[in-house]
C-alpha cells in the first residue's frame, strides 16, 4: 500500500469510468477531478458492491444528498468493479451518486488505499473546490464508515467563500 495524498497538497488528477442513476437511465461517462473545480468533492472509497457494510454506507450518502449539496459538495463513490455492476448496485439501492469503476486499482495506489486480500481500503477523501485535501480518513478494517454527520462537519470546515 502506498501513501497517500498529505493534508494541505493537491490532489493528483484523475479521470475513471462510471455512471450515475438520473430518473431510469443509468448516465454513463468519463469522470475527471479536475472538471470538478468548483465545488468540493467526497471521494468514498469502498471494497465492493452489493456487499453489506459498503450498501450501508452508500445508501447513507445517497440517502443524504441534499446535506452534500447544500454544502456544495458532490459525492463520488469508487471500488474496483465494472461499470454495469456499479449499474446493477445503484439500480438495486437507488443510489443517487455517480459510482466510478477503478478495476486496475491504480487510482487506489495513487491514494494508498489498495490492499492485499480486500482489494480496497475503506476511505474518504474531502478535497476542496480547488482541488486541495483538506481531510482523510483510511479505515485499517472495514467494517465501519464515516457517518454523513462527520463528512459534512468537515465540509462545512472547508468551504470556500
Amino acid at each position: 500500500m502506498g501513501s497517500s495524498p498529505q493534508l494541505g497538497s493537491t490532489v493528483p488528477d484523475f479521470t475513471l469510468p462510471g455512471g450515475a442513476l438520473d430518473g431510469d437511465t443509468f448516465e454513463r461517462r468519463d469522470y475527471t477531478l479536475s472538471a470538478a473545480r468548483g465545488r468540493a468533492v467526497v471521494l468514498a472509497f469502498y471494497p465492493g458492491d452489493n456487499t453489506t457494510v459498503c450498501t450501508k454506507q452508500l445508501c447513507s450518502y445517497s440517502s443524504g444528498m441534499e446535506t452534500f449539496e447544500g454544502l456544495d459538495a458532490q459525492v463520488w463513490g469508487i471500488s474496483p468493479q465494472d461499470v454495469d455492476s456499479h449499474e446493477s448496485f445503484a439500480r438495486a439501492h437507488s443510489l443517487r451518486m455517480p459510482l466510478l469503476a477503478d478495476t486496475g486499482r491504480e487510482l487506489a495506489r495513487t491514494f494508498g488505499v489498495a490492499a492485499p486480500g480486500i482489494g480496497v481500503r475503506r476511505a474518504v477523501f474531502l478535497i476542496d473546490a480547488e482541488g486541495v485535501l483538506r481531510w482523510k480518513h483510511v479505515a485499517l478494517l472495514g467494517a465501519t464508515f464515516q457517518s454523513l454527520d462527520t463528512l459534512a462537519s468537515h465540509l462545512s470546515g472547508i468551504q470556500t467563500p
